[in-house]
């Protein structure tokens, strides 16, 4: 099982860099990251040695980055016809899909582990709290594995790879503004339960993610993000394994 899980992803991970896109997307991703955190949230003139700043906005970045790099996982394969071939091989559909998802994620990932030059900047602008700085990365590559499942699960739709990014970004932002607090009042302004407002917030990406940017690891911060990657990837199986005779 595991080796074909690993074939698979040295497979899909190779692919990136066979071509100009994952240079496109790592410059794309620094680019931008650097600019919200300097430019937008204004890093230097805060005069405050954290990363709080430059936290706050991954999962916005993601929005936008995460769906780029996800909408061919599955489209192409079926676009160009090699998925018939790839589930003839002696290779479980759940094994393909854990192989393409760790893929994606370990990507996501060295685009995320490129950004350590600011927290070098950080260090020796003055003493952060390290703790802190790994609770809001270890937040943000859980956060960047949930958003890379919803992305498998929307390539999985369809052979267009324009369809797998709208329906991800959708899905995505849908995820991240339930949890948003002007979001959360208007929904309790119109009279709905305070419990359901909580239990539908409960479920935001954006939520499970702020208390770890801070510096706090609650393990069911942790669970939640597993959990939404086990069922996307599921829900990906359970559409792929329908759809792989059309």
């Amino acid at each position: 099982m595991f080796k074909n899980i690993k074939t698979v992803f040295a497979r899909e991970f190779k692919s990136y860099f066979d071509s100009p896109v994952a240079y496109v997307f790592l410059v794309a991703f620094l680019v931008l990251v650097g600019f919200l955190t300097f430019g937008v949230a204004m890093f230097y003139e805060r005069r405050q040695a954290d990363l709080t700043p430059f936290f706050f906005w991954h999962p916005w970045v993601y929005l936008l980055l995460v769906p780029a790099s996800t909408m061919g996982l599955w489209a192409d394969e079926r676009r160009n016809g090699t998925i018939e071939l790839l589930l003839t091989l002696p290779i479980t559909l759940k094994e393909a899909l854990v192989g393409k998802f760790l893929a994606a994620w370990a990507f996501i990932a060295l685009a995320l582990l490129s950004t350590f030059p600011i927290v070098v900047t950080t260090a020796w602008l003055g003493d952060p709290d390290f703790g802190a700085v790994f609770c809001g990365y270890l937040g943000s590559v859980l956060l960047a594995g949930a958003a890379t499942a919803i992305g498998v699960f929307a390539s999985s739709l369809s052979r267009s790879q324009v369809i797998g990014f709208v329906v991800a970004l959708a899905m995505m932002f849908a995820l991240l503004i339930i949890g948003f607090d002007p979001v959360i009042n208007a929904v309790s302004g119109w009279g709905v339960p305070g419990a359901i407002v909580d239990a539908v917030a409960s479920c935001s990406l954006l939520s499970h993610f702020e208390s770890m940017r801070r510096g706090v690891i609650d393990f069911a911060d942790i669970g939640y993000y597993i959990g939404m990657i086990v069922f996307m990837l599921a829900a990906a199986e359970v559409v792929t394994d329908g759809r792989k005779a059309n």
